[in-house]
């Protein structure tokens, strides 16, 4: 499977992880709950699957970068927790940082 496909697959299953904690209110609901421990575990294990093929530096930047960009979308859209102006700028500048990592810089030859 291409490596960056493994490694969509770790940032989705954290983003359903997350987006699974507010409604598992504190570990008290046990559906949500089993979302976050399940999600998470395979956020880490897709994860682990890609360091022998990209350098640890810049896959968890990307793991965290497209995390962090997804749970924002998904709470705007689940949660209606709309980002301000300041907001936009902030995750645009994650995705130009993703972008410069994976189209621009030479580290991410392993």
């Amino acid at each position: 499977m291409p490596v960056h496909l493994v490694l969509a697959f770790a940032i989705v299953s954290e983003v359903v992880a997350t987006m699974a904690l507010k409604p598992a209110a504190g570990f008290t609901k046990p559906g949500p709950s089993l979302v976050v421990l399940v999600g998470y575990g395979l956020a880490f294990f897709f994860l682990s699957q890609v360091l022998d093929r990209l350098p640890i530096g810049i896959v968890y930047a990307v793991w965290a970068g497209g995390g962090i960009v997804l749970t924002a979308l998904a709470a705007w859209v689940i949660f209606g927790q709309r980002p301000d102006a300041a907001g936009f700028v902030g995750i645009g500048l994650i995705i130009a940082g993703v972008l410069v990592l994976n189209l621009v810089s030479k580290t991410n030859v392993h």
